[in-house]
């Protein structure tokens, strides 16, 4: 079968840490994920408790289809990444969301789609 299709409403998996959800569809030699995070979510209140760390240590690639979120690097660069802006955002960094919007994103890159909030 050449071509392959799953809907994010009937995910293979489901992670929900705080203020936060996860669908992971997996696909042959794939794994895509819709993140979902609610106004007042941040890495390191409501992930970094789940896997630990001083900052995110997983590689994103993907985009941001609602809301907007704040990026700063262990080496202090920023970023403020919005709807329809595609990004690859490097190990070591923190995140939250900037207003009352949920940010929801798709994440690309199999291994964090994967293993992202997984405790």
């Amino acid at each position: 079968m050449p071509i392959h299709s799953k809907s994010f409403e009937e995910p293979d998996e489901r992670r929900s840490p705080e203020k936060t959800t996860v669908d992971v569809v997996k696909l042959p030699g794939a794994s895509v994920a819709r993140i979902t995070f609610q106004p007042g979510w941040r890495w390191s209140e409501c992930i970094r408790p789940v896997v630990g760390g001083e900052s995110c240590q997983v590689r994103h690639v993907g985009t941001l289809i609602s809301g907007e979120m704040e990026v700063v690097h262990d080496d202090g660069a920023k970023a403020h990444v919005t709807r329809g802006i595609a990004y690859v955002i490097e190990p070591g960094h923190d995140a939250w969301v900037v207003g009352d919007e949920p940010v929801v994103g798709l994440e690309f890159e199999s291994q964090a789609a994967e293993t992202y909030a997984k405790g």
